[in-house]
């Protein structure tokens, strides 16, 4: 069984100043949501993740699918959201460099950031 909540930490500085490397957040990716080995979309069995313009989501690299994104979800463009970073000068990978990423692709919402307490 998949829990519809999912911790994920963050690796990179490309989301700084809201993200810093080391934060722990926790990412909604809905009931019965899919679940693709690395590189296996045959089957998509769950509804995708509501998201809408500004929020935080994980993403499956489009050309990497063992590698997870966090970015912001700028706006939806030909079935392909266009994720951005909020610190792109640190050469972090997003749209810019990808073009839109799949809605499919998009694995989870960012609910929250748990750790470190203290920020």
């Amino acid at each position: 069984m998949r829990w519809p909540v999912w911790r994920v930490a963050v690796a990179e500085r490309s989301m700084e100043p809201a993200l810093m490397p080391g934060d722990w957040l926790l990412a909604w990716r809905g009931i019965g949501s899919r679940h693709h080995p690395a590189g296996d979309r045959s089957t998509d069995p769950g509804r995708r993740v509501r998201v809408r313009p500004g929020q935080l989501v994980v993403a499956r690299h489009p050309h990497l699918p063992g590698m997870l994104l966090v970015k912001r979800a700028a706006w939806l463009e030909g079935g392909g959201w266009w994720l951005t970073s909020d610190n792109p000068g640190v050469g972090g990978v997003d749209s810019f460099r990808l073009g839109p990423v799949p809605a499919d692709l998009i694995e989870g919402r960012v609910l929250m950031r748990y750790w470190p307490p203290w920020r």
